[in-house]
């Protein structure tokens, strides 16, 4: 019996995270997170870089086509990883400077694009 498209699918996002998680380990982040769930929402990836946590919003598409990866994070999506970011940092003793980066992967090619939004 072959695997349902969403398993597929899945299948796909979890390489890709394990794609943009192994690309940035070797620019010298540090894995804190990963898959991080609140009630509000999720991040993909939190590691830090140097003195800094970074939140990591991993988008995986085929083509560039209809914008690609990165136009894919939606105001919504943004809301939703401000969201979880704030709750991840309430856990914490103390505040480090903090950016959100995204990784867009688009037709196999990698692009990390650094503080992708205001928090």
């Amino acid at each position: 019996m072959p695997p349902l498209p969403f398993q597929n699918k899945q299948a796909r996002g979890r390489q890709g995270e394990d794609d943009a998680l192994a690309y940035l380990l070797l620019q010298g982040l540090v894995l804190l997170a990963r898959n991080y769930l609140c009630k509000g929402g999720e991040l993909d990836l939190i590691m830090r870089d140097g003195p800094s946590v970074v939140f990591v919003e991993v988008r995986l598409r085929s083509s560039a086509a209809f914008g690609g990866a990165l136009a894919s994070i939606t105001p919504a999506k943004q809301r939703r990883m401000v969201v979880a970011a704030q709750t991840w940092l309430l856990g914490q003793k103390s505040v480090p400077p903090c950016r959100f980066d995204a990784v867009a992967i688009d037709d196999g090619r990698i692009s990390w694009l650094k503080n992708i939004l205001d928090m």
